[in-house]
């Protein structure tokens, strides 16, 4: 059972992060700050299930331990999750992004400040949807994904942990 959920958990990443990836480098759609923080979490994953993957396989490995890490990357993906509701709110205006994110220009007091500011503001908004399917942008598919892996892996740390106390190990 650990070694199924670890397995899913790390091929659903790498498919995530591989499309994110693809839609950068080959469909040129090129990334926000919010987009970029929203890769690491799926790194993360990557390593911790590939991690718990080569652990199950060790037949005197403690349940314990393959609970935690399940529950470990629960928490990367529930962080995932609100990272990228927060980029939906961005989106649609309901809230402000962080300041490196939109692109704001206030505060400036010289030409030059506001050139050196317009020099680092990104070239990709925050705050504008670059793709969206059904009214629905990456933002919002990736929140519900990663929300959908996150029960996932909290309900399999929970299995992990139960299976453990029946069978008295």
């Amino acid at each position: 059972m650990p070694r199924t959920l670890f397995a899913v958990l790390l091929a659903a990443a790498a498919a995530i992060l591989g499309t994110a990836l693809a839609s950068q480098y080959l469909g040129g759609l090129q990334p926000c700050e919010l987009c970029l923080w929203q890769r690491y979490p799926y790194a993360v994953v990557i390593g911790l299930a590939g991690i718990g993957l080569g652990l199950a396989r060790v037949p005197a490995m403690s349940v314990s331990l393959l609970a935690g890490l399940a529950a470990l990357i629960a928490l990367a993906l529930a962080t995932d999750a609100a990272i990228a509701v927060f980029h939906v709110g961005v989106e649609q205006h309901w809230w402000q992004g962080a300041a490196g994110c939109t692109g704001e220009t206030g505060g400036a007091r010289t030409t030059a400040d506001l050139a050196r500011q317009l020099k680092a503001t990104p070239v990709v908004r925050c705050d504008e949807v670059a793709w969206s399917l059904l009214g629905v942008s990456m933002a919002g598919y990736n929140a519900v994904a990663a929300a959908a892996l996150a029960a996932y892996a909290a309900a399999g740390a929970w299995a992990i942990r139960r299976k453990a106390k029946e069978s008295g190990t």
